[in-house]
């Protein structure tokens, strides 16, 4: 438009605007095409108003070809759209696939503990995170992790994969449960260590952080924590975060220290109470004025009867105050201590 109105207007610059259209149908989506077809037709009939030049067939052959191509732009620019967004469809059915076949429901019950979990996948692309989580039941007692891998893609997948291939082997043999840790970190070494498996800037760099728990037939939860968002007791209606002794590093970091923890911490864990394990998503979901969950707040309004009411109640909360937009994925357990004489605690309020 600048060349048509300047000095330098007697060159054609129609070939320039009838292109319009079509390029902003490659890049673009519908929307966008039609937006740049009325730019183009805009200008056309600015410089051709400006250059007295209405009438001739230059002009009108330049209007037929703008309208030309720009419904040729729109209708090629729908087809690539919806072949994008079933593309992106199909990657994502995929990638939810595969992330389904690690990722399996904690049982309901396991020994002296009702059990749910909840897994949430962020909104925005198509690629799988690196949440875990697993329950098991043991000679030890009840054995969980939670964690969570810093990163997405193939490469997060298979560290999932592999920290839970190593939790599921060692929990069953290891009464130690800071040596199950240590099996974790050290089979996220190994796999460091071969050429093509999991990239080592996901563990390195974006590094993953797990929570392990251990319930036992006594009325106390032990717990390991490298590096996680620490669990959150619900006793007799109040919410406490069970924050760790001493603070250890994800699993990737260990040379920032010289020694690992000795022993797991301990904490009460009665009949009645509950226990959240839950990945930084949960407690970094933002609403519209960019703040975030409120999670203790939110699981002491909670009274719901079983651990999966628990959850489902939350999830609908977490909906609530996102807007249904979630910027990371999420994964929650909670455990509920069953007493011996009752097999139904208290609704954790």
């Amino acid at each position: 438009m600048g060349l048509e109105l300047s000095p330098a207007h007697f060159l054609y610059t129609g070939p320039l605007l009838t292109a319009t259209p079509a390029l902003a149908g490659l890049i673009m989506g519908p929307g966008g095409t039609l937006a740049a077809a009325g730019v183009a037709l805009a200008v056309s009939v600015t410089t051709a108003t400006f250059n007295q030049a209405w009438g001739t067939q230059q002009v009108y052959t330049n209007f037929l070809a703008i309208f030309l191509v720009s419904a040729a732009s729109v209708a090629m620019s729908k087809t690539m759209h919806t072949y994008r967004q079933n593309q992106l469809d199909q990657v994502r059915r995929i990638a939810v696939a595969a992330q389904n076949v690690i990722l399996r429901p904690v049982p309901p019950r396991l020994g002296p503990v009702r059990a749910a979990s909840l897994g949430l996948a962020a909104e925005t692309g198509a690629q799988v995170g690196g949440d875990l989580y697993e329950a098991v039941s043991t000679r030890y007692g009840v054995r969980l992790i939670v964690g969570d891998v810093r990163g997405k893609g193939l490469g997060a997948l298979r560290a999932v994969a592999v920290t839970l291939g190593a939790f599921r082997e060692a929990v069953h043999y290891e009464d130690d449960l800071v040596q199950v840790m240590h099996h974790c970190a050290d089979a996220l070494r190994r796999e460091i260590a071969v050429p093509g498996t999991v990239d080592e800037v996901v563990l390195m760099e974006g590094f993953t952080t797990a929570l392990l728990a251990q319930v036992p037939d006594e009325p106390v939860v032990h717990l390991v924590n490298r590096g996680h968002p620490p669990p959150l007791l619900l006793h007799r209606g109040e919410v406490r975060a069970l924050m760790p002794t001493r603070p250890w590093p994800p699993f990737g970091l260990e040379d920032l220290v010289t020694a690992s923890p000795a022993e797991p911490d301990r904490h009460p864990f009665v009949p009645g109470d509950r226990l959240l394990l839950y990945t930084d998503g949960v407690i970094e979901a933002r609403n519209r004025d960019d703040e975030f969950f409120p999670l203790p707040k939110a699981m002491e309004a909670v009274h719901a009867d079983t651990p999966e009411e628990f959850l489902e109640e939350l999830h609908q909360r977490i909906v609530r105050h996102t807007g249904g937009r979630l910027a990371d994925d999420v994964a929650m357990i909670m455990i509920d201590r069953v007493g011996k004489e009752a097999d139904r605690p208290p609704a954790g309020g």
